[in-house]
């Protein structure tokens, strides 16, 4: 793990994540599923948005983009056509991916563009005052939402599904070990990839909601996660309060910078 952490992150603490956060796991996942790849650092691109998780960017130790609210994507966007051969990663939070940047969202997993889009979900907007995210569930507490929120919550693995992501998972920061193994196949997939990461806010979204410190929150995950082997063993009932992990959805669909590609040889030939 020692030498992880000096081959993939710049030396730079204290960091901005409050204790108990569970964005450095995330990042870790994603670190490891990276390394378990062997991917070359130099033809790997971290982007980021705004927000706890789009801070992560500026801790590793890669050609890194911190770019404007809600705008990761349509950054990521321009490095993969322009260099194509690039491993683009984007990290992004449940608001900046959902809420200001969810546009950009349906858009890239419509084109199918090959990204991997990592988005932490901590159920809230957690640096910027605790307002509620599109993925607070309803009638959970925010400063935004004192008395709860009356809105209807993102399923975002669906969404991204329904706009034609062909790589689809959920994973926790409590099952580190099948994070890392989700991410790393979301690297591996040909095409427009998410991986929803499940994790915990103690500090912002745990008090108002009095869901306790970070373990109790890491035992809630732990409790109320089924993976989707499981799920297929249990009647609706049993799954009435639970969420799945693992690989959601998989499918295949060209990819967007191929078919661009394409595009440009049929210009370059005078053809239509």
């Amino acid at each position: 793990m020692e030498k992880i952490i000096e081959k993939y992150y710049r030396p730079r603490l204290p960091h901005i994540w409050c204790p108990g956060c569970g964005n450095g796991i995330v990042t870790g996942a994603i670190v490891k599923a990276i390394d378990k790849l062997g991917l070359d650092q130099n033809k790997t691109v971290i982007v980021s948005g705004i927000g706890c998780s789009s801070r992560a960017s500026g801790y590793l130790n890669f050609d890194t983009v911190h770019s404007a609210h809600g705008r990761a994507l349509p950054v990521a966007t321009g490095i993969k056509l322009a260099e194509p051969d690039l491993n683009v990663i984007v990290v992004t939070g449940d608001g900046d991916g959902t809420a200001i940047g969810g546009n950009h969202f349906i858009h890239a997993a419509r084109r199918n563009i090959n990204l991997t889009v990592i988005l932490y979900n901590n159920n809230i907007y957690g640096m910027t005052g605790g307002q509620y995210s599109p993925l607070t569930p309803t009638n959970n507490k925010a400063t935004t939402a004192p008395y709860g929120t009356v809105e209807r919550t993102f399923d975002i693995a669906e969404l991204a599904k329904a706009a034609g992501a062909t790589f689809v998972a959920r994973g926790t920061a409590y099952h580190t070990q099948m994070l890392v193994d989700l991410i790393a196949q979301a690297i591996s997939h040909d095409g427009f990839a998410l991986v929803e990461a499940i994790t915990q806010c103690p500090i912002s979204y745990g008090r108002q909601n009095k869901m306790g410190d970070a373990p109790k929150m890491l035992a809630w995950q732990r409790d109320h996660a089924v993976t989707v082997e499981a799920a297929k063993k249990l009647a609706p009932e049993q799954l009435a309060d639970k969420f799945l992990i693992g690989v959601l959805h998989k499918s295949e669909a060209p990819e967007y910078t191929k078919q661009y590609d394409l595009i440009l040889a049929k210009a370059q030939k005078g053809a239509r």
